[in-house]
């Protein structure tokens, strides 16, 4: 009895030296610039929104935070980066849905398991993709765009950030809704796709809002039509796709922090309340606004319950569609 007593009390010594030690690190974090590792090129969507938290972290916390754009398959290079960083709150991830949600259905292998390798901090933003077209498409909705794939099969090219990513998603999902059929061109990016798409390389894509709309603007591209439910107070009066013709299509992008697993949770604590309270600041508010993004926040336990149940979806989507990568 007497040893058991020894055991538990030695036992209680430890956590509570562990959550001590853990407090007192979280005290004096962060102490040196933060790595904010972003799977997509300079100017995507991704990028974008990593860049508004990113600046207004190193404004709360008085340390850089650095931006490190780390492209390539779908996000899996900057997932294995974090994945297998010092948890030690100084490298945090970008993520989003293709890394955490698509690969883990797409790669058979991957250099990490998003449920199992990462931290969850906080969710941040959410956003449509916009189908956008060439003007020299010569269809003005989503019925003449269908009517002119299918009197012209395997004519019309879109373009995505890669194999696997949302936009790759996206239509291909469209694509087995409605039976067209359009040829698929990856690219390393939004920020390599979309200028294929300005230049008339190809003819449509799915792009996220952020990079698009500020096109379809200035005319340089037409949107027809929008990717979630509802429509976007950014673009109203564009339809969903959903009411265009395709009912029950549904695609959205989702972001968020996540750290490496192990991380101590007194810091995961401290970035969660640091990142939730910029998401309601109202000039982030604005920014995101005029991006056509919605503002989230969430604790890290529902951040998780989320990305859970978003594996799953998108693990069937990829099982119905066949999507390989390359």
């Amino acid at each position: 009895m007497q040893a058991r007593r020894s055991m538990a009390v030695s036992a209680l010594g430890t956590l509570i030296a562990c959550a001590g030690a853990s407090l007192v690190h979280a005290q004096g974090y962060p102490a040196k610039p933060i790595r904010f590792v972003v799977g997509f090129t300079a100017g995507g969507a991704s990028d974008i929104t990593s860049r508004i938290v990113g600046q207004k972290l190193t404004e709360h916390f008085g340390q850089p935070v650095v931006i490190d754009n780390r492209a390539g398959a779908s996000g899996t290079i900057a997932g294995g980066i974090v994945a297998k960083a010092q948890p030690d709150g100084y490298t945090l991830l970008a993520g989003a849905t293709s890394i955490l949600a698509i690969n883990p259905g797409l790669y058979p292998k991957l250099d990490y398991d998003p449920l199992r390798d990462f931290a969850p901090v906080s969710q941040t933003v959410s956003m449509p993709q916009l189908l956008v077209v060439h003007p020299s498409v010569k269809a003005l909705t989503l019925k003449e765009l269908l009517a002119l794939a299918r009197s012209k099969p395997g004519e019309l090219n879109y373009s995505s950030s890669g194999t696997g990513s949302s936009s790759h998603l996206a239509m291909e999902l469209f694509k087995y809704m409605t039976g067209v059929n359009v040829v698929h061109v990856p690219f390393k990016g939004s920020g390599q796709a979309m200028p294929s798409l300005l230049a008339g390389q190809v003819q449509l894509v799915f792009d996220p809002i952020p990079t698009s709309l500020p096109h379809v603007k200035s005319g340089r591209l037409r949107a027809i039509a929008i990717s979630t439910t509802a429509r976007s107070p950014a673009i109203p009066d564009l339809p969903t796709v959903a009411e265009a013709g395709v009912p029950g299509y549904e695609s959205s992008l989702w972001y968020g922090v996540l750290l490496p697993a192990r991380t101590p949770p007194a810091i995961i604590a401290r970035l969660n309340e640091t990142i939730n309270a910029i998401l309601r600041e109202a000039d982030v508010n604005e920014r995101f606004a005029a991006l056509g993004a919605e503002p989230l926040g969430s604790s890290p336990a529902d951040f998780g319950k989320y990305i859970r149940t978003e594996v799953i979806k998108w693990g069937k989507v990829i099982k119905t569609v066949g999507i390989r990568a390359d």
